[in-house]
């Protein structure tokens, strides 16, 4: 984050009373009888924000809009990947249309902004006066502050034990819900189906875990774009991080191996929603988002058609209405979820269950012990959000061993822990009776239809359906024995054609006009599918075989189909090549290597040049990666077909942000400042007028502030600079140029200027620092100026004079929510002397 250099500058303080919940609970506070503005906008502003930014506070808060998205005729789609794609063009469309107005009238008042799809709704920072003028708008509806949510710590001593074996002796949750009865009545372990959690991670690599994620290629290579998402920024690498436990946990208790999991062959992803020990509505947003359509690890180029079928919630929060989009947009789009009902209870208090499990649209889960007796911490209905009831049902939550970072296991409580043996269950009758995947109504309906009735009603309902226990215990069994036996079940087995010898890692996928399921072969061999009757096209594919496809399968209803694959070994071959750098000169240090496959990656040489062991024939994307500094060079990806020995020349692309913006150096010609801009000493800024209109972002601006430091403020007038960190940061100051951000100096030697060049239409704006010294003492000067094309956009950073190679400094541009950046450096010896930078503007 940004800190203030100076005490006069205080952040803003957000205090908000945690309770002790596994799915976390954060309550707003009743407004101050003082605001006038809860009072006058009480239907629009929530009490908590008004009591926010009362007496001249600001706070970080969601604007809603009215118009929202009809996702009813969604619901009547055929097909897993329709129903995702129809659900998120939908509501990409809305939002686009309706926050038109709205940001547009934020960027007029230079208010950053970050706009979410899935709820219709756009984050901003501000004050009272802010607050006020969007409550008056007609096109919002309400008006919420951020809140943060705290995961359970409730802890027991760590387990070193492993499983001995595959499924292992059953956990006792595993055994109460009767999914091992399912294992062994149906043989289905959640083949083909794909659960996602959003958790504070996942321990990817996990002994109990890795066989079945998804981004696992099976050789000991990951893919982990579309299949893991880190909104937080916590994980120090593109791969799947738990900085906690509970993620890792619950992705066990559902998918897990060795007597662990519900469903131990159904396959999963992940989504980061909880920074560490809590999660922020921003970052929930975002991973709600990503579960209906995933990305690649920077938030990109979305596919929706990559969704789960189902995704666990072990966290909630107060008794806000918030959510209920984003339940209700994943149930459109046929996404089974489970929501936590929340560990407020005392055993006897009612409607102490939190949203989003205490929402109508949610299918919220109570815990109970190994006797049989509800948890006195299980929260109960009836809901303070909507007066239904809840829980709606109730799963093992106390005592619950599943896996933990580290590769170790642990027992902890909560109904966190009862909620993915539910998300498991579905996974179980999903697989068992894949015409239901995608029906919402028709799963919880048999999943009430087959609990076990507890009699508890006194927090109202009846002795089938209370507010205590929901519908009841959970009976996965119960359910798959009612639920609609009409799937084919295909086995087969995987083979070296040459020897015979069985292949795993193999990917079995069957592709029919409503339905697409695919699995991996196990150690043996061996896999299984369910499929809907209809006709189906096989293929069966893995690193080094030909890919090889039977067509025109036709499964009919009750048929035991066998489907063998024979694959035949390919010719492997060498690739060679050089890695370049932007400006086409070799690239030392790139790491190299074939996506998807076990080809150990390598490292370019001085030169430029790598070689990679040999690589088996067949269609390949080859990446190139710089290494620190990585500077204006982006990431290589092209496509790699090897059909003999090959060579390629791998030329990094300009590096861009999210928007587009790209860098790459540019030709060094200094323009001399003119006007002098009164600046002077440390943590000095001056407002200055711009000769036409600068744009950032997108953003058309006529004035900048101008700082000591080296920073070009597009958003605020202010006094005082921030000591520089790396980019992008959410906190202030957003919306920047950093030319040459550091704590800096200007003295009697020094000066910052500006001037204009060219003719209207082709003008060149410049502004200049001139000998600044540093704070610290160093030694030496910096001079260096940042440079505002009018007919292109363009930013260009040069410069002159730089001690140190700007060794303590931020050189780049950042958006005006601190959340998109392009970074050239951060406290990087990269600046010589005579040396430019251009940055061309995004399209997006």
């Amino acid at each position: 984050m940004h800190l203030p250099r100076s005490p006069r500058r205080t952040s803003v303080a957000w205090a908000a009373a945690v309770l002790t919940a596994a799915a976390v609970v954060v309550g707003p506070s009743p407004a101050l009888a003082r605001s006038p503005l809860a009072d006058a906008n009480s239907q629009k502003v929530d009490a908590a924000l008004a009591e926010a930014v009362v007496s001249g506070g600001e706070a970080a808060f969601f604007v809603v809009m009215k118009d929202q998205a009809d996702l009813t005729g969604i619901r009547e789609k055929r097909g897993h990947g329709v129903r995702t794609r129809a659900a998120y063009g939908a509501l990409k469309e809305k939002a686009e249309r309706a926050q038109g107005s709205l940001v547009d009238f934020l960027d007029k008042e230079r208010v950053g902004h970050e706009s979410f799809w899935i709820a219709n709704a756009v984050k901003v920072t501000g004050d009272e006066q802010l607050v006020r003028k969007l409550s008056q708008r007609d096109d919002v509806a309400r008006i919420v502050k951020e809140q943060r949510y705290e995961l359970d710590e409730t802890e027991s001593a760590v387990l070193d034990a492993a499983p001995a074996v595959e499924d292992g002796t059953p956990e006792w949750g595993v055994k109460d819900v009767k999914a091992d009865q399912v294992w062994s009545q149906y043989d289905d372990r959640g083949e083909g189906i794909v659960i996602a959690n959003i958790d504070s991670g996942v321990q990817y690599d996990h002994p109990a875990l890795v066989r079945n994620y998804r981004g696992d290629n099976g050789d000991g290579s990951f893919t982990h774009d579309y299949n893991w998402y880190d909104p937080t920024g916590q994980c120090q690498t593109a791969a799947p991080c738990d900085n906690n436990g509970h993620g890792t946990h619950t992705m066990g208790t559902m998918v897990g191996t060795g007597g662990i999991g519900v469903a131990p062959k159904a396959t999963w992803i992940a989504a980061k929603g909880c920074e560490d020990k809590s999660c922020s509505d921003s970052s929930l947003l975002k991973a709600g988002q990503w579960i209906l359509a995933p990305t690649d690890h920077n938030g990109e180029n979305p596919r929706p058609d990559l969704a789960p079928d189902i995704v666990n919630n072990s966290w909630g929060g107060g008794d806000t209405t918030f959510y209920q989009d984003i339940v209700e947009a994943w149930n459109a789009a046929g996404i089974f979820e489970a929501f936590a009902s929340g560990n407020d209870g005392d055993g006897t208090t009612c409607s102490t269950g939190h949203a989003p499990g205490s929402q109508a649209p949610a299918y919220g889960v109570g815990a109970h012990d190994v006797n049989g007796k509800i948890a006195n911490f299980s929260g109960f209905g009836p809901s303070l959000v909507d007066g239904s009831m809840k829980p709606n049902i109730s799963a093992p939550g106390v005592n619950i061993r599943s896996t933990w970072p580290g590769s170790t296991y642990k027992a902890i409580n909560g109904t966190s822990m009862a909620t993915p043996h539910v998300a498991g269950a579905v996974a179980l009758l999903w697989s068992a009776a894949p015409s239901l995947i995608g029906d919402i109504d028709g799963t919880r309906a048999l999943l009430n239809d087959g609990a076990v009735d507890v009699d508890d009603t006194h927090c109202g309902g009846t002795a089938d359906a209370n507010n205590v226990w929901g519908e009841g215990r959970l009976d996965i069994l119960a359910s798959v024995d009612k639920a609609p036996h009409t799937a084919a079940t295909v086995t087969g087995r995987i083979t070296h054609e040459a020897t015979g010898a069985a292949l795993s890692g193999i990917t079995v996928k069957a592709s029919g006009v409503a339905t697409s399921r695919s699995v991996t072969t196990t150690a043996d061999g061996a896999y299984r599918l369910t499929l809907p009757a209809g006709v189906y096209d096989f293929s069966a594919e893995g690193y080094g075989y030909a890919a090889t496809r039977a067509s025109g399968v036709e499964a009919a209803v009750g048929q035991a189909l066998a489907q063998d694959f024979a694959l035949t070994a390919v010719p492997a071959h060498q690739v060679t090549g050089t890695v370049l750098d932007v400006t086409g000169k070799p690239l030392a240090g790139a790491r190299v290597q074939i996506a998807g496959t076990p080809v150990a990656a390598v490292t370019s040489g001085t030169d430029g040049r790598f070689t990679l062991p040999k690589v088996a024939e067949g269609s390949y994307t080859l990446t190139a990666t710089p290494a620190a500094p990585v500077l204006c060079n982006g990431v290589y990806s092209g496509p790699l077909a090897v059909d003999a020995d090959e060579s390629v020349s791998a030329r990094t692309p300009a590096r861009a942000d999210a928007y587009g913006n790209s860098c790459a150096p540019a030709v060094y010609s200094w323009v001399t400042g003119k006007a002098k801009v009164a600046l002077t000493g440390d943590e000095d800024a001056k407002s200055i007028a711009l000769p036409f209109p600068v744009k950032l972002y997108g953003v058309p601006y006529d004035s900048v502030s101008v700082t000591t430091n080296g920073l070009l403020d597009f958003m605020e007038p202010r006094l005082g600079d921030y000591s520089n960190t790396a980019l992008p940061a959410a906190a202030k100051p957003n919306g920047l140029v950093a030319a040459f951000w550091d704590d800096l100096v200007l003295d009697r030697k020094s000066s910052v200027q500006t001037t204009t060049l060219g003719t209207a239409g082709k003008r060149t704006f410049a502004v200049v620092w001139n000998n600044a010294a540093f704070a610290d003492g160093s030694t030496g000067r910096v001079t260096f100026e940042a440079l505002f094309d009018e007919a292109t956009g363009t930013v260009t950073l040069q410069y002159q004079t730089v001690p140190g190679k700007g060794v303590g400094a931020t050189v780049g541009i950042e958006n005006q929510t601190g959340t998109d950046a392009l970074a050239y450096s951060f406290d990087q010896p990269v600046i010589t002397d005579g040396t430019a930078v251009r940055i061309a503007q995004g399209a997006k």
